[in-house]
């Protein structure tokens, strides 16, 4: 089935993001959470200029009001998960500076203790920001539809069974998975 989805999307243009810092990237998904690409930008910019820097650090945002984030156009709920990330980031409590040493359970585990930074999210950050090869995310509503489709399965599938379809995918899920996103952008096979 994968052959056949990998010749159907043509060549892999899957590729990390390497711009910007770990804390950067990390607050550019919590903004972006739930909203239009276009709403989101301009969120992300107005949060931006609110420092002398196009990358702030994680002192420079604990050291911030959730007022002034907010003017930005944050929810207040967002501008507390960006605020407790920054803390979090600043005190080491996540370490963001030796992501690439810890293991891919690791670097859930050190994310999901951030507000607003589920398990979706962290293997998001392993995938387009470390790299990762072997990530798998069964909850993507995206991946399940994609394994839907590529399988003929009548309904969509539990994130378990997308487990064990993908289970022959390693060491290399993350490109399977690549494809399967890439699969929902065109017409059905």
């Amino acid at each position: 089935m994968m052959a056949r989805l990998i010749s159907r999307v043509g060549p892999c243009r899957y590729a990390p993001r390497s711009e910007h810092t770990h804390f950067h990237h990390l607050v550019r998904a919590i903004v972006y959470q739930q909203l239009s690409g276009k709403a989101a930008a301009t969120i992300h910019r107005r949060f931006i200029e609110l420092f002398d820097t196009t990358t702030p650090s994680p002192a420079e945002v604990a050291r911030q009001r959730l007022p002034r984030l907010r003017s930005a156009g944050l929810s207040r709920q967002k501008a507390s998960y960006i605020k407790d990330l920054a803390r979090r980031v600043h005190t080491g409590d996540v370490p963001l500076d030796h992501m690439e040493t810890l293991s891919d359970q690791d670097v859930i585990a050190a994310l999901t203790r951030v507000k607003g930074i589920g398990v979706w999210s962290a293997q998001m950050f392993l995938m387009f920001r470390l790299g990762r090869p072997d990530v798998l995310p069964t909850l993507d509503l995206g991946i399940r539809k994609g394994v839907q489709r590529a399988y003929g399965l009548r309904s969509m599938p539990s994130p378990k069974k997308v487990e064990q379809i993908g289970a022959p995918w390693s060491p290399w899920a993350t490109i399977a998975s690549w494809y399967l996103w890439r699969s929902l952008d065109g017409p059905a096979a």
